[in-house]
């Protein structure tokens, strides 16, 4: 049986790990690549399928010229599964993905259910992404596009952007673009 203080200690590294999952979406949705180049390890692996299979910082060198394409990302983190043992973890971790994508003369969406299948190390006292791969298990595409910005619903609404355009850089002041 666990002491009271190994439970404890479980529980910071459980919600530090919940926190770089979060960070991650945050990061991938913001195209902030900065950020998402201090949540891996350096010598971190990314499987992300035809975008990318290898280092992450590889992947990451990548994202800019992937995401051009991309009016739209919204990754919402749902499921979290994780297992611990000493200073590595893994985690099952489930996904909905919106995507808008500008191609052409057009736009269309893709919806993605998910999961990212983990490998998490703590070294130096901070939990970082050790493996990542992503995991698709249905997608939803309309094309062209259902998304509409203009819908009255919106009205007078801040609107997301990728990049530093976003509002949240306006809003908060301890969140900061390139910082976890």
């Amino acid at each position: 049986m666990k002491t009271r203080d190994a439970l404890i200690d479980e529980l910071l590294d459980k919600q530090a790990i919940t926190e770089l999952i979060h960070a991650y979406a945050n990061a991938a949705d913001r195209h902030d690549h900065d950020k998402m180049r201090a949540l891996y390890h350096p010598d971190a692996l990314d499987d992300h399928g035809h975008f990318a299979k290898g280092p992450a910082m590889d992947f990451i060198d990548k994202l800019p010229e992937i995401q051009k394409a991309m009016a739209i990302l919204h990754h919402n983190i749902t499921t979290v599964n994780l297992k611990l043992d000493g200073t590595r973890a893994e985690g099952e971790v489930y996904l909905l993905a919106m995507h808008q994508v500008i191609a052409d003369d057009r736009k269309f969406d893709v919806l993605i259910g998910g999961r990212y299948f983990d490998k998490y190390e703590k070294r130096d006292g901070e939990w970082k992404f050790a493996h990542r791969a992503i995991v698709a298990d249905w997608a939803y595409p309309a094309d062209p596009s259902a998304i509409d910005l203009e819908h009255p619903f919106l009205a007078g609404a801040h609107i997301g952007r990728p990049g530093p355009a976003d509002p949240s850089y306006g809003f908060f002041d301890l969140f900061r673009r390139g910082q976890r």
